[in-house]
């Protein structure tokens, strides 16, 4: 297939490989997937995952968390090394800590089980049309009634401009280059601060809270920068 006949692609012709040892999961995951057009393949657990990969290149992972042989977390790291294929995990409640070491290794997002069907649609959805848009690097971010200029370093709320810090400015703009992707806090405090501040998320609240002062309309009430409960920061485009 050509490089124009893959960028022609609908979300029907997509290709999705679902990871998980429960059967009643994958059986409903292929079905309902399957009825919506997607190619589905389903993997028992990490390592025959990796072993489809090898000649079946999906546009978008689901994985589970706990299965034998390769987990979900170590199944994301291995993928990473090979592909940029955007990662959905899925998690139980109390699953935090291998929820945050998933996103750490490579995942784009998490749905918490029990999931409704339409919130995991959606999901994927989003994967889909991001995956396209995060092979550039524009010079300019548009979201809602905001705008950063990077090569400015400038930053405009509903046409007025906003002073921000370098630390704030920093912040906005690696969560803004990934919308809609949850960030740990110790992913964004090495990319910011650097690794030796990855146990210090004190930093992360306080700018944070500045940054939604200076650009949410209700900094009580956010609808850019969202917190993500022990995990991390996800940030919504607002539209």
């Amino acid at each position: 297939m050509s490089a124009i006949d893959e960028g022609k692609m609908t979300d029907e012709h997509r290709r999705i490989l679902v990871v998980d040892d429960e059967p009643q999961i994958t059986r409903v995951l292929r079905t309902t997937l399957s009825a919506q057009g997607y190619d589905i393949r389903v993997a028992n657990d990490g390592e025959m995952a990796l072993e489809l990969m090898k000649n079946w290149t999906p546009h978008v992972v689901i994985t589970d968390l706990a299965m034998p042989n390769l987990d979900g977390v170590g199944l994301c790291r291995q993928v990473r090394q090979m592909s940029q294929v955007p990662i959905i995990v899925l998690s139980v409640r109390g699953q935090d800590r291998a929820k945050v070491e998933a996103l750490d290794a490579g995942a784009d997002d998490y749905v918490t089980k029990p999931f409704s069907m339409n919130e995991l649609l959606a999901r994927i959805r989003a994967q889909l049309r991001r995956t396209p848009a995060a092979e550039q690097q524009p010079s300019a971010i548009t979201a809602g009634d905001f705008s950063i200029d990077l090569d400015a370093r400038s930053v405009k709320v509903a046409g007025n401009e906003v002073h921000l810090t370098p630390k704030e400015f920093d912040l906005l703009v690696y969560l803004a280059r990934r919308p809609g992707k949850v960030v740990t806090h110790r992913t964004l405090l090495a990319a910011i601060w650097g690794p030796n501040s990855v146990e210090q998320p004190e930093y992360l609240r306080v700018f944070v809270g500045q940054l939604r002062k200076k650009i949410e309309i209700d900094p009580s009430s956010p609808k850019y920068l969202l917190t993500e409960p022990w995990v991390g920061y996800r940030f919504e485009s607002g539209l």
